[in-house]
C-alpha cells in the first residue's frame, strides 16, 4: 500500500533554495563527489619509458583563473633539468648513462596570477642501452723493418690499453676485463699471463720465416665483448740481424777523449760470437785505444777549426750478417785563453776509482780539460806542472828559474799568466811564513774600511796581522821585483787547487810548497771576496776562503786568522 504524501509550496522553496545556494559557493563540488575542484588543474602527461643518453621533451597542460600561469618542473632524484622559460610547461632533461633500470619522477607545479598552485607528477623509466666495445691493438714496431715485421728471439709487446667503449661510466677504465689469445703459429704465449692490457712475449727461433697470430677479447661492463687480431711476421734465424749502437753523439775539444761507447747484442745463439770493428772517416785518423773493443777511447786530433769526424762501429755476427752503426763527433779547437783544470784523471764507476777510462760514464772530470790532453801527449807547456798545469818559477827579481835546484819566490801561472807568492816554511820568522795568518780587512778607494783590523786568533810578524797590512808590507818590499799584490779572486785560488792530489795539501808542491806543512787542518787561504752571507748593518761580515788542506771552499767571519797567498796580474 501507497502512501503519498502532499508537498506543500513553502518546502518546495526550501527544497529549490538549498540547491541554488549549494551550486553557486567556491567549493565547486563535483557532481556526486564531495572533494573540491582545484582552482590550478594540472596534468603532467603519462608515464614513459626512454633509453639512455636520450633528450627527452616534458610537456603538460594547465588551466587556472587567470591566462598567466607560472611552471616549476622538480625531479627525484635529481638529474639536470633544461627549463628556459617558466612561463611555458616545455622543460626537458638528457637520460642518463646506466647499466641498470632507473626510475625518476617529475613533478610540475603550475601557479597563477592568484596565487593558486596546482600540480601532477609523472614518472620517466630510463633503460640501459649498451654499446659494444671496440678492442685495438698496438703494436711496437722495429726500426728498419716492415710493419708488423720482428727479428727472431725479439721480444714484442701489444698494447691493448687503448680500446675503448662510447658509453662506459667508467671514462678512464672502460673495459672491464681482457683476455690474450694465440691463434696460429709456433706457440709464443707458454707461461704468460693472458689478462692484462698489454702483452709481451719472445717471438720464435726458427729456420724459415714464420707468422703467429694473437687476438684479444675485451668486455665491457655490461659484458658486451669485441674481438682484435693481429698477425706478425717473423725473421728466420739466418735473416736476424745483430742490434748495434754506436753511442751518443758528442763534442771534444783537441787533445780530449772521444767516448766510443758502442753496444752490440743477438737474439739468436747460433749468431755468436759478434765481431766488433771501428772505423772513422776522418784523414786525421783519431787514433783509437782499441778498434775491436764496443766501449773504448779515441783522442781528438789537434784542429784549428772546428771538425765533424764520424766514427763507424761495424759489427759481424757469425752468420755474416754486417750491422753498421755510427756517430759524429764535433772536435773544437781549444780556446784561444785556456781554463786551468781541476788535477782529476781519475774516473769511476760503480764501485771503484780506476785510472782506465770508463766508457759507461762518460763525460767525467777525468775525461775532459787540461788534464787529460796533457795525458794524452797533445799539450805544449812553457814550463812545467803536475796534470795539465804549467808553472814556471821566478827567483827575487822576477826572473825564471830554469835550475831545479835553485830557490825561487814567485810562481807564474802560463795558463792564467797570474803570477804567485811563494810561502817559506812553517818554522821560518820571515814575512811570507806559512806560519802567519791574518784576519781579513781593506780599505776601498774611497777610504771605507771593512772587515776587522785586528783579528784576536791572527799572528804575524807585523804590527798588524790583517790582510790590508800584508799587502801593504809585501807591495812596499816589491816581492820579485813587483808592487801590484793583492788578494785573489774566489776564482783566482781555485784555479791552482789540485784536486787530483790523493793527501794535502790540494795544489801542486813541487811549485807551492809548505802550504800545508806543520799545519792544522783545515788551513783556510783567504779570497778577497766577500760573502752575501751574514749582512749586519748593511756590511758583510763575512768572506770566502779556501781549505788547501781538503780543498773545500766556505765563508768565513772577517775576524777569523786565516792564511794568505797574494796574486798579482800576468801578462
Amino acid at each position: 500500500m501507497s502512501i503519498i504524501m502532499p508537498i506543500y509550496p513553502s518546502l518546495l522553496t526550501a527544497l529549490v533554495l538549498g540547491v541554488c545556494l549549494a551550486g553557486c559557493s567556491g567549493s565547486k563540488l563535483e557532481n556526486d563527489s564531495n572533494t573540491a575542484t582545484p582552482s590550478v588543474l594540472v596534468n603532467a602527461g603519462a608515464d614513459q619509458s626512454v633509453d639512455e643518453q636520450i633528450t627527452v621533451t616534458l610537456d603538460a597542460l594547465a588551466t587556472g583563473e587567470s591566462e598567466a600561469l607560472t611552471y616549476s618542473w622538480t625531479v627525484t632524484p635529481n638529474i639536470t633539468i633544461t627549463h628556459e622559460d617558466t612561463s611555458l610547461a616545455t622543460a626537458s632533461f638528457t637520460a642518463p648513462i646506466t647499466t641498470r633500470i632507473l626510475t625518476y619522477t617529475f613533478t610540475l607545479e603550475v601557479t597563477d596570477a592568484n596565487g593558486n598552485k596546482g600540480s601532477d607528477s609523472v614518472e620517466y623509466q630510463v633503460n640501459p642501452v649498451n654499446n659494444p666495445p671496440s678492442a685495438q691493438i698496438q703494436v711496437t714496431q722495429v726500426e728498419d723493418l716492415a710493419n708488423n715485421q720482428f727479428p727472431a728471439g725479439f721480444e714484442v709487446t701489444l698494447d691493448a690499453s687503448g680500446s675503448t667503449d662510447i658509453d662506459s661510466t667508467a671514462v678512464n677504465d672502460p673495459i672491464t676485463a681482457y683476455l690474450w689469445q694465440q691463434t696460429a703459429g709456433d706457440s709464443v704465449l707458454s707461461g704468460i699471463s693472458l689478462q692484462g692490457d698489454s702483452l709481451a712475449f719472445i717471438t720464435p727461433i726458427l729456420s724459415e720465416e714464420n707468422s703467429v697470430t694473437i687476438s684479444v677479447t675485451v668486455t665491457d661492463e655490461e659484458g658486451a665483448q669485441d674481438v682484435e687480431s693481429v698477425t706478425l711476421t717473423i725473421q728466420s734465424a739466418a735473416d736476424t740481424l745483430p742490434q748495434v749502437n754506436a753511442g751518443t753523439n758528442h763534442q771534444v775539444f783537441s787533445g780530449e777523449s772521444i767516448n766510443l761507447n758502442g753496444t752490440a747484442s743477438t737474439t739468436v745463439s747460433t749468431s755468436e760470437p759478434l765481431v766488433a770493428n771501428w772505423l772513422n772517416d776522418s784523414e786525421r785518423d783519431p787514433q783509437i785505444e782499441n778498434i775491436n773493443a764496443l766501449q773504448t777511447v779515441a783522442i781528438a786530433p789537434a784542429v784549428t777549426t772546428t771538425e765533424v769526424v764520424t766514427f763507424t762501429l761495424r759489427v759481424t755476427d757469425a752468420l755474416g750478417n754486417v750491422v753498421d752503426d755510427n756517430i759524429t763527433v764535433t772536435v773544437k779547437p781549444l780556446p784561444i785563453q785556456p781554463l786551468n783544470d781541476t788535477g782529476v784523471i781519475l774516473q769511476g764507476n760503480d764501485t771503484q776509482i780506476l785510472s782506465q777510462y770508463q766508457a759507461d760514464y762518460p763525460g767525467q772530470d777525468g775525461q775532459r780539460g787540461q788534464d787529460i790532453i796533457h795525458a794524452n801527449g797533445l799539450s805544449e807547456k812553457a814550463g812545467r806542472g803536475d796534470q795539465g798545469f804549467d808553472f814556471t818559477r821566478l827567483d827575487d827579481i822576477g826572473d825564471e828559474v830554469d835550475d831545479e835546484s835553485a830557490a825561487w819566490s814567485c810562481v807564474r801561472d802560463n795558463i792564467t799568466g797570474l803570477i804567485w807568492e811563494s810561502k817559506t816554511d812553517a818554522f821560518s820568522s820571515t814575512l811570507h811564513s806559512s806560519q802567519s795568518s791574518y784576519s781579513w780587512y781593506q780599505i776601498d778607494d774611497e777610504e771605507m774600511a771593512d772587515g776587522d783590523a785586528s783579528g784576536l786568533g791572527a799572528s804575524c810578524s807585523l804590527s798588524s796581522c790583517n790582510t790590508q797590512a800584508f799587502i801593504a808590507e809585501v807591495n812596499s818590499q816589491g816581492l820579485c821585483n813587483f808592487r801590484d799584490w793583492r788578494l785573489p779572486t774566489h776564482n783566482e785560488l781555485l784555479s791552482i787547487l789540485h784536486l787530483g792530489q790523493a793527501n794535502a795539501p790540494m795544489i801542486d808542491a813541487n811549485y807551492f810548497p809548505h802550504t800545508t806543512d806543520s799545519l792544522t787542518a783545515p788551513v783556510w787561504y783567504w779570497t778577497r771576496d766577500s760573502s752575501a752571507d751574514g749582512f749586519i748593518n748593511e756590511q758583510a761580515q763575512n768572506a770566502w776562503a779556501i781549505d788547501f788542506s781538503s780543498g773545500n771552499d766556505n765563508f768565513l767571519n772577517k775576524s777569523t786568522a786565516a792564511r794568505v797567498r797574494l796574486v798579482r796580474a800576468g801578462r
